[in-house]
C-alpha cells in the first residue's frame, strides 16, 4: 500500500529563493511559482538574510514551492522554527493559503526596511561597486 504524501505549499523570499545559498534545501520540490503578498508585510534587512513580519504596508516578493513532510521538517530546521522564525499561515492571491516564515516584530526594532519588498533587488543595491 502506497502512502500519500502531504504536500505543503511554502512562501521563500530570502536564501531560499531560486540561486539564493540555501536554496539547495528545495531540490526536488515542485515549483509553483513567483507570487506576492497582499500589501500587509513588512521585510526587513537582518543582514545576512531577510526577515519577513505581519501588520505592515509592503507587498513582498518571492516564490512558492510545494514541500513534502521531509522538506518542510528540513525547513523547518533551517529557519529554527518555532524560536526563531515562526511558520505561519497566510494567503496569497493567485496561489491561496500558503505556509510563510515570519519574524516576531518586536524583535525587528532598529532593522532597515525593505522598502521595495524584493530581497535579490535589495542585495543588488547593498552591493559595493
Amino acid at each position: 500500500m502506497k502512502h500519500a504524501s502531504t504536500s505543503t505549499r511554502v512562501f521563500v523570499y530570502g536564501t531560499l529563493l531560486g540561486g539564493e545559498p540555501n536554496h539547495r534545501l528545495l531540490r526536488g520540490a515542485r515549483l509553483i511559482g513567483p507570487a506576492r503578498t497582499q500589501p500587509r508585510f513588512t521585510l526587513y534587512d537582518y543582514g545576512p538574510f531577510p526577515a519577513l513580519a505581519s501588520r505592515g504596508k509592503h507587498a513582498v516578493e518571492g516564490e512558492v514551492y510545494e514541500v513534502d513532510a521531509l522538506m518542510l521538517a528540513a525547513l523547518d530546521r533551517l529557519e529554527s522554527h518555532p524560536r526563531f522564525y515562526r511558520r505561519t499561515p497566510i494567503t496569497l492571491d493567485d496561489v491561496g493559503r500558503v505556509e510563510a516564515y515570519l519574524f516576531p516584530k518586536e524583535r525587528l526594532a532598529g532593522r532597515p526596511i525593505i522598502e521595495s519588498g524584493c530581497w535579490r533587488r535589495h542585495l543588488q543595491e547593498r552591493k559595493p561597486w
